[in-house]
């Protein structure tokens, strides 16, 4: 009997065949075979919003190919990825290569989670039919994000300026980043001080606590807990620095440390990011190629994960079996727990599917290192010790809290100190209720003041043996292993510390926190995440700047209007919904129709009421200080087609403009996670005549700026490398401590350790075959490399 299987990826089609043998022909689709028409609509409307799909340009060939096998098989097997894009694929192909009357009876649909022998031997034996279903909520989601697109993106054509286009899940991520963006620039920073000690006990070592609270003796009553200012921590010092402490208690807590559950998609991309530096587009893309197949040498090809687009944390019990055996054979019996985990997985038409786990017991990542490229080593490595950790022991820990109090101090008679900086006056204005007078006018030392330091202790380590998330704090806070004391001995005070420090805003989204926010909030599946990061980033709407985004002036304009026209649309709850109920056509306890009716009813009427309106979109123009050569008028800040350019006031009578890059930037910047140390205010990266600096937010009141550090030491003198620009505009790097140190290069510095002579940093360069190559900045090492590019496939987004 001739069996035709058709994949999608010819990778994946390389290692079917290895595993099914000769007796089967095993095809290649490329990806979707049809799609709705790239230059128009392609929705009947009027017709119960009826697509009509048309063959994709440039795959008359693969089809043609898929029809001729088809016709000589018995059998067709459709095999593309188990979710709603591969069914949707299945379909597509099956509409081609079969006639209608004998669809059914010829054609199968088989999945699997993973390209094992065991499982794609059982979805041979096992094959079902294309779930519809799944189907319909891959075309609800197609023809929802189209009749956005294509209604959004002529009325910003119109309204903000050409070229431009919108998505219904990509416009509420930019929305997420520009209202996070806003959020840090309307933060006032806030001043307060923190108190820590030295104490010494009866046995070494010394240690840190610091200041927890402060409890009015007079009143038996705990007040607000805050130093605001430096007068109000001097004083605080002050009155410190004569008191005897006791040891007051010991709180001992053992605690249970879980393992993470095995990866799901949303995690893999956020570890990825936190660990490797990976985008969610490359994490995807090479746990693709993980799951479809590696070459092994003479072992062929070897799906080395199962499927990576999941909510599921559900793992297969020969799974948990096999990590178990590893387990004990590695760590031995006391690491595996008395029954196999069980991780829960939030509801989800996706759960059918397991966590992403290796495949493989005995492919572990030193045993094919060499068949791997160093991402794909570093992603399954990641995979693998993420997967046997979660079948781990949970760790045993002890955290030990010391609470140290002062003990009490007798009154201080008459005359009082003198009212000066540091003195009982200051600290009476600073701290209410501080000090109070008692019997004969003296002032009673009435506060007491409890320290606390803590500290963990690794009593079993258990999983963490192998993996943690995160760098776990196994001593307390400044670093010190608390010593053996006992409660109720007295310590010695040996130093006071106080510092200053101030609130700090939310932080700017990293691809793993975006990722995070757009899970958490419901927006799109796992499946869609990397396209939303990449497009938003295409669309220029968004920047990413050292790993971190922010908006853009023309995101921010755009996601104004939006917001304004079209509230609903990108309100985070209405796509959640909206992905709710795409889930549910999916599990078939909604029709795909009555979801898009719903959606465009009242999209297209605001849409219309948008549409009538005359008015373009045009940001204010931002006032400078700069003075225009032709006219003495001061210029502005104007926004056009190709951004910001700096224009005359006097516009129309004068017509002067220059490039806004000429000048220093006057505009907020991109926000950095500096302060500023004149006045504790959150610093910018700004552009000026020589590149990149960072400036003071509080400009002009404060008007601190200093060079833009690489985060790299000058090989002279030890000061910053930092990135500068000659009067030509080239970008070249040189140390903070010019002009005492002469250091410069016209090679971009990267913070990477010299494998031959572990030189601090390598220079980066490109060859004339346009390879990145990397070499030693000492001329005497010689150390060369050439890293390997990476093509990247393209991601599909919505046709506009």
């Amino acid at each position: 009997m001739n069996t035709l299987i058709i994949v999608e990826s010819p990778a994946k089609a390389k290692t079917i065949h290895k595993i099914l043998g000769k007796e089967f022909s095993v095809k290649a689709s490329i990806g979707h075979i049809k799609d709705l028409p790239e230059k128009e609509l392609g929705v009947d409307v009027e017709n119960n919003f009826k697509p009509r799909y048309v063959v994709i340009p440039g795959k008359e060939k693969i089809i043609k190919e898929l029809k001729k096998a088809s016709k000589d098989s018995d059998r067709v097997f459709l095999a593309p990825d188990p979710d709603r894009e591969g069914e949707a694929i299945a379909w597509h192909i099956a509409s081609v290569v079969s006639e209608k009357k004998s669809l059914n009876e010829k054609i199968y649909r088989v999945t699997f989670n993973e390209i094992t022998e065991r499982a794609v031997q059982e979805a041979i034996k096992n094959p079902g039919r294309i779930d519809m279903n799944k189907v319909e909520a891959q075309q609800a989601r197609r023809i929802l994000d189209r009749l956005v697109g294509y209604g959004l993106s002529p009325l910003l054509w119109r309204k903000v300026r050409k070229g431009l286009s919108a998505g219904r899940v990509q416009s509420v991520a930019v929305k997420l980043i520009v209202d996070r963006g806003r959020e840090i620039e309307a933060f006032k920073p806030e001043e307060y001080w923190s108190i820590s000690a030295e104490f010494e006990g009866s046995k070494p070592p010394t240690f840190w606590a610091r200041l927890y609270k402060i409890e009015q003796r007079a009143e038996s009553k705990e007040q607000r807990f805050l130093i605001p200012n430096e007068n109000t921590a001097t004083a605080i010092v002050n009155d410190l620095k004569d008191k005897e402490f006791i040891l007051s208690n010991i709180e001992r807590k053992h605690k249970k440390r879980m393992p993470q559950p095995p990866f799901i998609t949303s995690t893999i991309q956020q570890e990825a990011a936190r660990k490797l530096r990976f985008t969610a587009k490359r994490t995807m893309m090479i746990a693709q190629q993980l799951y479809e197949g590696i070459e092994l040498g003479e072992e062929g090809a070897v799906g080395l994960i199962t499927y990576m687009r999941t909510d599921s944390h559900r793992v297969a019990p020969e799974a948990q079996e096999w990590a178990r055996k590893l387990i004990e054979k590695i760590y031995g019996k006391d690491y595996i727990p008395e029954r196999p985990p069980v991780y829960k997985s939030k509801a989800s038409a996706q759960g059918a599917h397991e966590a992403i786990r290796p495949t493989y017991p005995d492919k572990g990542p030193e045993e094919i290192k060499k068949f791997l490229t160093k991402e794909q080593y570093a992603l399954y490595n990641l995979i693998w010790n993420r997967f046997v950790s979660s079948q781990m022991a949970p760790a045993q820990l002890e955290q030990t809290t010391f609470i140290i109090d002062n003990l009490p101090t007798p009154p201080i008679i008459p005359p009082y100190p003198p009212l000066e900086k540091g003195g009982w006056g200051d600290l009476k204005k600073g701290y209410s209720g501080g000090f109070e007078k008692g019997e004969g006018g003296a002032i009673s030392r009435s506060p007491s003041y409890e320290f606390r330091a803590s500290g963990t202790i690794v009593r079993f380590d258990g999983f963490m043996a192998l993996y943690t998330e995160e760098k776990d704090e196994l001593e307390d806070e400044n670093g010190f292993t608390l010593p053996s004391l006992k409660e109720g001995e007295k310590l010695k005070l040996l130093n006071l510390q106080p510092k200053q420090h101030f609130t700090q805003p939310p932080p700017l989204f990293t691809e793993a926190t975006l990722v995070k926010a757009l899970e958490e909030k419901g927006i799109g599946r796992p499946s869609t995440y990397a396209t939303i990061l990449s497009t938003i980033q295409d669309r220029k709407y968004v920047q990413k700047t050292d790993g971190k985004f922010s908006p853009t002036e023309l995101g921010i304009i755009v996601n104004d209007y939006l917001v304004e026209r079209f509230p609903e649309l990108i309100d985070v709850s209405f796509t959640a919904k909206m992905e709710d109920e795409l889930d549910r056509i999916e599990e078939g306890k909604m029709k795909w129709v009555k979801v898009v009716k719903d959606f465009y009813k009242p999209f297209n009427s605001e849409l219309a009421e948008a549409t009538k309106t005359s008015e373009r979109v045009k940001p204010k123009d931002i006032p400078t200080d700069i003075v225009c050569e032709k006219c003495g008028l001061y210029m502005v800040i104007r926004w056009g087609r190709h951004g910001r350019f700096l224009a005359c006031s006097g516009f129309p009578e004068c017509k002067n403009t220059k490039p806004l890059e000429s000048q220093q930037s006057t505009i907020s910047g991109q926000p950095s996670n500096e302060i500023c140390e004149k006045c504790g205010a959150p610093m910018v990266i700004k552009s000026g005549k020589y590149g990149k600096f960072l400036a003071c937010s509080r400009y002009p009141e404060c008007k601190n700026t200093k060079p833009l550090s690489t985060g790299i030491k000058c090989p002279k003198d030890g000061g910053d490398i930092v990135e500068r620009c000659s009067k030509r505009g080239k970008p070249f790097w040189s140390c903070s401590n010019y002009p005492e140190c002469k250091f410069a290069t016209w090679y971009k510095p990267v913070s990477k350790n010299c494998p031959k002579c572990n030189a601090n940093f390598l220079f980066e360069k490109r060859n004339k075959e346009g390879q990145t190559v990397l070499f030693c900045h000492k001329k005497e090492c010689g150390y060369k490399e050439v890293e390997k590019e990476t093509s990247e496939e393209a991601v599909p987004v919505e046709a506009v």
